[in-house]
């Protein structure tokens, strides 16, 4: 893979006001999936305030609205909407896509789900946190596919995780059918998917003006996303020294800025963190702890054969007989 890494003046310490500071995107839509939680709401915030006309696509519709006021208050911009969007449920997802009208200049993936401690199947039989993570969001994207290609240098941000390094997605067995379930590994594979689906969407998309990029926000402080997790497990993490932990504004900081510099016109199908492109780690010995992005999160094979099956499962759901 060659090609000259993006770098910026910013890192691990730089905050979604930082990088967004000078970018005015009057007259620019957007769209952040979980926008009324964790660090959806300083995404959408640092949008917002740049001047974008911004739609929080949220399940809690009512926290959807006190959040998109509190935007408004504190910016001034009163292009703030609300959208209901449930991305474990396709309907849901289909009802958004249908109720949305006009150029979509920049979808920000940010919902998420994680280490859920037992093994959860949606009514189609996927596993929950691929299901939301992944195929919620590819829907999604592939609906909003024209109204992004209509606006012109429409950019996609799909939130991964450093978790993608636990494990590539295992497509002879993505539900866990055949193998213990494991919250990790299972949340692992959904965050390698988010990186592959950035890779297979700029390559298809490119020449219809799309980019898409995969970042990992960081270990964030007190975000709804740990909710599953025991407190002891919060405690031992932040004991043990492996994860520098963020603020929510240091947290969204990447993806503002993956979303809105200059530097990324153009580019598309890679990893960033700390508002850096990420260095490409060993095929064979990602690990598990250390920064970086697993060539298995980047391979186009991979990337097209997850592509193939999100197409094929949300095409069976439209046609029945698929």
């Amino acid at each position: 893979m060659n090609h000259d890494r993006v770098t910026t003046s910013f890192g691990a310490e730089s905050t979604a006001e930082e990088v967004i500071a000078g970018i005015d995107l009057s007259g620019r839509r957007a769209i952040v999936t979980g926008g009324s939680s964790g660090i959806g709401i300083d995404t959408a915030r640092a949008l917002a305030d740049a001047g974008a006309d911004v739609t929080l696509a949220v399940r809690d519709t009512a926290a959807g609205e006190r959040t998109a006021a509190d935007i408004t208050a504190t910016t001034g911009n009163t292009a703030v909407q609300v959208g209901a969007l449930d991305l474990a449920d396709q309907v849901s997802v289909a009802d958004f896509v249908a109720n949305w009208d006009g150029p979509l200049d920049l979808l920000v993936n940010n919902a998420g789900v994680m280490a859920l401690p037992e093994l959860q199947l949606t009514s189609e039989g996927w596993e929950l946190q691929f299901a939301t993570n992944h195929l919620g969001h590819f829907a999604l994207a592939l609906g909003l596919h024209d109204a992004l290609a209509a606006a012109g240098r429409a950019r996609i941000v799909s939130l991964s995780s450093r978790a993608h390094l636990r494990s590539p997605v295992m497509f002879d067995d993505i539900n866990f059918s055949s193998r213990p379930y494991d919250p990790w590994l299972a949340y692992g594979q959904s965050k390698t998917a988010n990186v592959l689906f950035a890779v297979e969407a700029t390559r298809r998309w490119r020449d219809d003006g799309i980019t898409a990029n995969a970042v990992h926000p960081g270990a964030i402080t007190d975000t709804k996303l740990s909710r599953h997790m025991e407190p002891e497990q919060l405690a031992a993490l932040r004991a043990s020294g492996m994860f520098r932990f963020k603020t929510i504004e240091q947290g969204a900081a990447t993806s503002v800025l993956v979303a809105t510099s200059p530097l990324l016109e153009g580019i598309g199908g890679r990893y960033f963190e700390d508002c850096n492109e990420a260095m490409i780690l060993d095929q064979h010995d990602p690990g598990t702890s250390g920064s970086g992005v697993a060539a298995y999160a980047l391979d186009p094979d991979a990337a097209e054969r997850l592509w193939t099956i999100s197409t094929d499962f949300v095409t069976s759901l439209v046609d029945p007989t698929e």
